[in-house]
């Protein structure tokens, strides 16, 4: 499973924190937010847009430690926090 590029989030090296999709971890930037679909793509890197997906979440931060992350929601990522996709079976 690929890594996300951190390169890519123009952030330094010691500010990362690493998060599991499905059992894989994955580093994104720390303190910065992740979207459905971002999670999505790192769990399916060949996505198909007509494919819709649920994901869960745990770990999160305190005030929300689990819930579910609609369809063009996104959150702010925590060290170790750990999310799950699944295909809804709707288009």
């Amino acid at each position: 499973m690929p890594k996300t590029d951190v390169k890519d989030h123009k952030c330094k090296k010691d500010k990362i924190v690493t998060i599991f999709v499905e059992g894989s971890p994955h580093e994104w930037p720390k303190g910065e937010e992740i979207c459905h679909l971002d999670v999505v793509k790192l769990e399916v890197p060949s996505y198909d847009p007509q494919t819709t997906y649920s994901i869960k979440y745990k770990k999160g931060h305190g005030n929300k430690p689990e819930g579910i992350l609609p369809l063009g929601s996104c959150i702010k990522v925590k060290e170790g926090m750990v999310f799950s996709v699944s295909e809804t079976g709707q288009s």
